[in-house]
């Protein structure tokens, strides 16, 4: 049996899940959209993971999106429900993923990267969605006149042009850039500050962000004010105060 070309790593809370198939640019294909499926189910279902990092091997590519050549083989037309993980559509978790992008996002890469609740990139990163230069689709893009605006969005989807790193944090696409050398630690760090808080609270935090963009502004306060309730009853609650009355660091049972 072959190795799979998806890597599922675990330390101090964070998954680290890595693409590894550099010699073809990172691309999706059967092989690694099976070893995607695998690793965000084994993290979502990891109750010892609290932080995922989605990366991939190389200077150069995080994905070159959908293998080509595969679906030239295979005459894909309607791509399956099921056809790659798509975090937040049809694979789920309350836990935070932190995308490292060191390379070009383009296609289903940039599909990757916007599925990811947070995205640091390297300074060479770039963003495309090159589906029409090969009369492709990219429903996936959906939700992208929500996280930047409807008109960059537009460019996007009809030019097919790459943006740079600059771009794409200009718009509010990233969160940080950073160089290519400091990438897997600026991710770790970040990863590390979100374990060390209270995961209900960091869960909470991920779910009422979803849930405002979903019923909009008013009904979304009322909405927070459910989804942070668990919280305030949590144990961990109580942990919080009573560790800084103590001079002492919290000790977390996420219940």
């Amino acid at each position: 049996m072959s190795e799979s070309p998806v890597r599922y790593e675990l330390s101090e809370g964070i998954a680290t899940i890595t693409i590894d198939r550099p010699e073809a640019m990172n691309a999706l294909n059967k092989a690694v959209r099976e070893g995607l499926w695998d690793a965000l189910r084994r993290f979502a279902g990891d109750d010892e993971a609290l932080v995922g990092i989605l990366t991939a091997t190389g200077e150069k590519v995080f994905c070159a999106g959908g293998d080509l050549k595969e679906m030239s083989e295979t005459a894909l037309k309607v791509p399956p429900p099921d056809f790659v993980p798509y975090l937040n559509h049809n694979i789920k978790t309350n836990k935070p993923v932190i995308a490292a992008v060191n390379g070009l996002a383009y296609a289903g890469g940039f599909l990757l990267a916007q599925m990811c609740d947070l995205v640091i990139a390297a300074e060479n990163a770039k963003f495309a969605i090159t589906e029409p230069k090969w009369s492709r689709g990219a429903p996936w893009a959906a939700p992208l006149p929500w996280l930047i605006p409807p008109r960059v969005a537009m460019e996007l989807l009809v030019t097919a042009k790459p943006i740079s790193a600059a771009r794409a944090y200009q718009i509010g696409l990233i969160n940080q850039i950073v160089p290519l050398a400091e990438l897997q630690d600026a991710a770790r760090d970040m990863a590390l500050t979100i374990a060390q808080n209270a995961p209900l609270s960091v869960r909470a935090g991920k779910q009422m962000v979803y849930a405002v963009a979903e019923v909009g502004w008013s009904k979304g306060q009322k909405l927070g004010d459910k989804i942070y309730e668990h919280v305030y009853l949590s144990e961990d609650a109580q942990e919080g105060p009573t560790a800084f009355k103590e001079k002492r660091a919290p000790v977390w049972k996420a219940r």
